[in-house]
């Protein structure tokens, strides 16, 4: 499995370290998960907690070391009806060959959730929601 890390995963990874997301990325460096994110989603999780936990920063740093980081190519297709914000991160994740896209973002990303048939094959979860999904 290929898994996409949006923004808000990262970030959530890095400022709870216990925590689901930060399961997923450390499940994933000890090779049983393929972790791919874009530079829009550590430039903006990097942003995000510069302004709301500064003294976290190099736990951030290290958090995304050893996480493939792509590009967001603006030729790829996206769902109809995606918000324009999200779709740099939907790119990326097509442009990797993601089989999962993981975020926190229900708001935008929800009508397409669980929806690969939507999403041209990639599956569009949140982290607990993955989780479940792997460990029944």
């Amino acid at each position: 499995m290929r898994l996409f890390l949006d923004a808000n995963v990262l970030f959530t990874g890095a400022h709870n370290p216990r925590g689901k997301a930060a399961l997923v990325i450390e499940v994933g460096k000890s090779g049983r998960w393929d972790l791919v994110t874009s530079v829009y989603a550590t430039e903006e999780a990097r942003r995000n907690l510069t302004a709301k936990f500064p003294q976290i920063l190099g736990d951030y740093e290290a958090l995304v070391s050893g996480i493939h980081i792509v590009g967001h190519p603006p030729d790829l297709p996206f769902p109809t009806g995606l918000a324009a914000k999200d779709r740099p991160i939907f790119r990326a994740a097509l442009a990797s060959s993601a089989s999962h896209l993981l975020t926190g973002d229900i708001r935008d990303f929800g009508p397409f959730m669980n929806r690969p048939d939507q999403t041209f094959g990639i599956l569009i979860q949140t982290v607990a929601e993955f989780l479940k999904s792997v460990a029944d």
